[in-house]
């Protein structure tokens, strides 16, 4: 067996399933091989196809800043031309 390039997608796995309604609504049973996590999915369509996806997680503030890069540029000296501070006597 040979190994698959790492730019190679992996082979597409399909299934016919069958449709049926459920009250006014059209459903499909989900075979177990493509089971997906959690209770809740994401539905949308792109042309003629169908695609469902786990629901994500939504992250809190601190996740989602970990996810970002760091900053390479430099911040601006905002102090630049003003005026330096007096002390005040209270």
């Amino acid at each position: 067996m040979t190994a698959r390039p790492k730019d190679m997608p992996e082979p597409v796995q399909e299934r016919e399933v069958k449709l049926f309604r459920n009250g006014r609504n059209q459903a499909v049973r989900i075979p177990v091989e493509f089971e997906l996590p959690g209770k809740e999915a994401v539905m949308r369509k792109e042309g003629d196809r169908l695609i469902i996806e786990p629901k994500r997680e939504k992250l809190g503030l601190f996740e989602w800043l970990a996810t970002l890069e760091p900053l390479e540029d430099e911040f601006p000296d905002v102090d630049d031309g003003l005026l330096p501070l007096r002390d005040v006597d209270l």
